[in-house]
């Protein structure tokens, strides 16, 4: 029997089911190309009580996220511009100065800290993969390489902010986190939380978002019981456009006089208006991802039928999962290029699609180019507009498959 990771209840509904798959992050070194891979089921239930999205535990997070990690946050510039601006206004709406502390959980390789540091405002990261705290250790950012949880809140400074940014949804044990998150908080400080809004993950078949990496899948009628449970309370939520549609919502310790927003009861009753409070909502996800599936396959197909060459941009983990899940390999993509240079040279997992430099497909020119990142698939285009010369188009299989 398995059971929710926040209430212990048993889960009986499955919202998704995607297989087996692979660990997304694990690329292959080309020596490891026709090495057996490790693969785990890739099953997503919804609790019947809480209504938490989550995958089942079939390895363990220290599995997942390793020394080797080669997720960078700062190859996207769209990324890297959000982030500038949160730190503005952040700043300026809680009076950050020199004398307030910042504490990023899973703060990667420096690409939040860096704009709180250039403000000269004490700081501190929690990053558990060395290979990328290892770089924003080199641009002098404090950075504590843990697994944050209840015992390591206890021992970090108190802060007048901890920021977090695609974390939550990564933590196999969410009670515990958020009560480290209650001990590392000043009285009156407070959390921002920035994950993809499951109102959207279903609205727009975000489906391939889904991955061994992320344990939950989070909407603002779940997250308010889970402050709530762990001594917190959620003061204020926005809507942003990043990863296809993010929440963040502002919390603080329950005792904290912060008034409420009204944009956190305008957000709970657009969730219980789309159904969220409704089990029989998750139970019809499946189906809607099985038209996805198929009809990505039927545009790559055509295509192919009519001899044409396909690459795919983004070496990404939303890009492993969709080409998993549909059966995607070096029959449908000749190859995948990417910024990131830790990326590069190595092939994708379960796929085993090589992966370039973006320089290959000047080389090669494609007839059309699958964007796997399709949240920030502008940015993309407009980075490839040069290969318009030769007549390329463009692919993106969510919500469903579209040629631009």
């Amino acid at each position: 029997m398995h059971k929710c990771r926040f209430c212990g209840s048993e889960l009986k509904t499955i919202f998704a089911n995607l297989n087996m798959a692979p660990i997304v992050n694990n690329y292959l070194k080309k020596e490891e190309q026709f090495k057996e891979e490790i693969t785990y089921p890739l099953i997503t239930y919804v609790c019947d009580n809480c209504k938490l999205v989550q995958t089942l535990d079939f390895n363990p997070s220290e599995e997942i996220f390793t020394k080797d990690y080669a997720y960078f946050s700062s190859y996207s510039t769209s990324w890297l511009k959000h982030c500038k601006e949160y730190v503005n206004m952040i700043t300026e709406r809680l009076k950050l100065d020199k004398n307030s502390h910042v504490m990023e959980i899973a703060s990667n390789d420096g690409y939040m800290l860096q704009y709180f540091k250039e403000k000269g405002i004490p700081h501190l990261g929690v990053e558990p993969c060395k290979s990328v705290a290892d770089v924003a250790i080199m641009k002098g950012i404090s950075t504590l390489i843990d697994f944050f949880n209840e015992d390591l809140g206890k021992k970090v400074p108190k802060s007048d902010l901890i920021c977090m940014c695609n974390v939550l949804a990564h933590v196999p044990d969410i009670n515990n986190f958020v009560r480290g998150i209650k001990q590392a908080l000043k009285p009156n400080g407070t959390v921002t939380v920035e994950f993809p809004h499951l109102l959207n993950i279903i609205r727009f078949n975000q489906f391939d978002t889904i991955y061994h990496e992320h344990y939950s899948y989070l909407s603002l009628l779940f997250t308010t019981k889970l402050f709530e449970a762990n001594g917190l309370k959620i003061y204020d939520a926005e809507k942003l456009e990043t990863h296809g549609g993010s929440l963040r919502i502002w919390g603080c310790n329950k005792d904290a006089e912060f008034a409420i927003s009204p944009n956190v009861k305008r957000i709970l009753e657009e969730e219980i208006a789309a159904g969220l409070d409704n089990i029989e909502t998750y139970k019809n996800y499946s189906e809607k991802v099985k038209e996805t599936k198929r009809r990505l396959l039927k545009t790559l197909i055509d295509i192919k039928d009519r001899g044409k060459t396909i690459a795919a941009y983004g070496a990404s983990a939303k890009g492993n999962t969709l080409f998993n899940y549909c059966g995607i390999s070096t029959d449908f993509i000749d190859y995948s290029v990417d910024l990131n240079p830790r990326k590069q040279n190595t092939y994708l997992p379960g796929s085993h699609i090589p992966v370039y430099s973006p320089d290959k497909i000047k080389e090669t020119k494609p007839d059309y180019i699958l964007i796997t990142p399709w949240n920030i698939k502008d940015e993309i285009i407009k980075q490839l507009e040069y290969t318009r010369n030769w007549g390329c188009r463009f692919i993106v299989g969510i919500p469903q498959a579209e040629v631009i």
